[in-house]
């Protein structure tokens, strides 16, 4: 997963309006290159590494919403997380001026939120992942029917890019837009790894969690805490991007062959999905390049169809 993630890369820092064979992208990344170093330096290598990190950080908070869930289904796009993100950035937009760090707020706080709506909705007679998911799905309606409540309120300017972004997109992309946005999930990063082996504990059965020592219940709060961050983190920057955060877990978890949901698999597999989302993206009617979330909706789609079949036939 590692090389086709570096492939994929290498083949998104070549691709554009004009070719750059391989001297080129070298070149460019050591610093020389000349106008062409320019363009992959400056527009086309941010972009690349913003699939990287924010597919990565979408396929962590899959893998912790769906651990703490148990359910294969227990994603933040599923439950709700991003469309809670999303009217928090909306509210950014429309109410105060839309600065990047008021969208990242705004994400951050409304993405909370939902959370825990959901979790106090779901936690009457007892907390389970069935009932979370569906309490999740049901908030996630809600907050759609909101959404789109205040986008037709709002000013036709702000109305139509609150829409086109909210397909989630990676055009335009630059540093300025992602240098704080990196920084934040490196430290969601960072903290999730500390925090992975009482996760792994608490995969393997609550009641044994406990006899080791581990305090589900904190846990479970930072393993929320840190898979809102990393959603709203990149909802604040690209909008919502469907699917990736429920497929890489899943799929990640097959390629490993490993019994629990792992975070390292769905991580390189969240990278890869957003990655060959993206390219598809740029290259489907080029040179108009689509929404990434265009792309993983679809791709999604046909692999939620295939998850629910699997899951009736089991049933």
């Amino acid at each position: 997963m590692t090389l086709v993630v570096l492939g994929l890369g290498f083949l998104g820092l070549s691709y554009g309006a004009t070719w750059a064979d391989p001297a080129k992208v070298f070149a460019a990344l050591t610093g020389s290159g000349g106008g062409s170093g320019v363009v992959i330096r400056e527009w086309r290598l941010p972009r690349v590494l913003s699939c990287l990190v924010f597919g990565a950080a979408l396929g962590v908070a899959g893998a912790v919403f769906q651990n703490v869930t148990r359910n294969p289904m227990g994603s933040p796009d599923v439950i709700g997380l991003d469309a809670g993100a999303y009217t928090g950035a909306l509210v950014a937009i429309t109410v105060l001026s839309g600065t990047p760090a008021q969208l990242t707020a705004g994400s951050l706080v409304g993405g909370v939120l939902a959370a825990a709506a959901v979790y106090l909705l779901s936690s009457g007679g007892g907390l389970s992942g069935l009932r979370l998911v569906v309490i999740g799905i049901a908030v996630n309606a809600v907050l759609t029917a909101v959404n789109s409540w205040i986008v037709l309120r709002a000013e036709l300017e702000v109305a139509i890019a609150a829409v086109g972004w909210s397909a989630g997109s990676l055009n335009g992309v630059d540093w300025e837009d992602v240098r704080i946005p990196f920084a934040v999930i490196g430290v969601l990063l960072v903290l999730l790894v500390l925090r992975s082996p009482a996760l792994h504990q608490d995969a393997l059965g609550t009641a044994l969690a406990v006899t080791t020592g581990v305090r589900v219940d904190r846990l479970r709060l930072h393993l929320v805490l840190i898979g809102v961050g990393c959603t709203a983190t990149v909802t604040a920057v690209a909008g919502p991007i469907a699917f990736i955060a429920l497929a890489a877990p899943q799929i990640g978890r097959r390629l490993a062959r490993a019994p629990g949901v792992p975070l390292l698999p769905a991580a390189l597999t969240g990278a890869v999905l957003l990655q060959g989302a993206d390219l598809v993206a740029q290259m489907l009617l080029a040179p108009v390049a689509l929404p990434v979330g265009v792309v993983s909706t679809a791709i999604g789609g046909c692999y939620l169809i295939w998850l629910l079949t699997k899951e009736v036939r089991r049933a």
